[in-house]
């Protein structure tokens, strides 16, 4: 007899640590702030055991910093953290597009080209949380269409340190119409499927965020904000 396969459904602990990641990468909570786990406990419905597993897990990914007795603290997005995680990232990104470009059937690519187009959709209406948001959606299918289970965990846990600083570094208008350029150029190297010129150009793409990311920062320091 063939059994059928468990079912898949999150669980409270990992339910817990995406909302509680959510909060920190999209800055709901600010970077060295103290994480208010009373009003959270209250707010999620959840006793202070499993809140503090989940933050055990985000201290894992680099996103808070535990302090004994004294609970925990949103990490602070450094200068020198982006320089040592971008280029990582930026790597496996190029090995993600090589493979996926292998790997993917028509029908994935036909779904990414669908999330391709809600994104410049997102991009003309100037509408900053959808665009990012189909851009990260655009970049994780990318990452599972490489069929690479160690490519997805190793990149996934990198992404969520640098995915933060996105969230607070608004994107100069030329480097947005610069982003949709080359997201037209990945698409049209995807449906090519030609690996090594969607490989090189997600990489190129992830070192171009970078660059954004510390001009960005760079101004923030200038003005006192860093």
């Amino acid at each position: 007899m063939n059994l059928p396969q468990a079912l898949k459904r999150p669980t409270l602990h990992e339910e817990l640590v995406e909302r509680l990641r959510n909060l920190v990468v999209e800055d709901a909570l600010k970077p060295g702030e103290k994480v208010p786990e009373k009003d959270l406990c209250e707010a999620f419905g959840v006793s202070r055991t499993p809140l503090r597993e989940a933050l055990k897990v985000l201290a894992s990914e680099g996103l808070v910093v535990l302090q004994t007795n004294r609970g925990a603290r949103v990490a602070k997005v450094t200068r020198e953290e982006l320089e040592k995680t971008f280029p990582v990232i930026a790597v496996l990104e190029q090995l993600a597009g090589e493979q996926a470009c292998l790997h993917l059937d028509n029908a994935g690519i036909a779904r990414i080209q669908k999330r391709h187009d809600a994104m410049v959709k997102a991009f003309h209406a100037r509408d900053r949380k959808a665009y990012f948001k189909a851009n990260q959606d655009i970049h994780n299918a990318l990452i599972e269409g490489a069929g690479n289970d160690i490519l997805e965990t190793h990149h996934r846990l990198l992404a969520a340190r640098v995915r933060r600083a996105r969230y607070m570094v608004n994107l100069s208008d030329e480097r947005w119409a610069q982003a949709i350029d080359e997201h037209e150029q990945m698409m049209a190297l995807l449906h090519a499927r030609d690996a090594e010129g969607l490989g090189l150009l997600m990489k190129t793409h992830m070192m171009n965020k970078f660059a954004a990311h510390i001009r960005a920062l760079s101004f923030a320091e200038e003005d006192g904000l860093g």
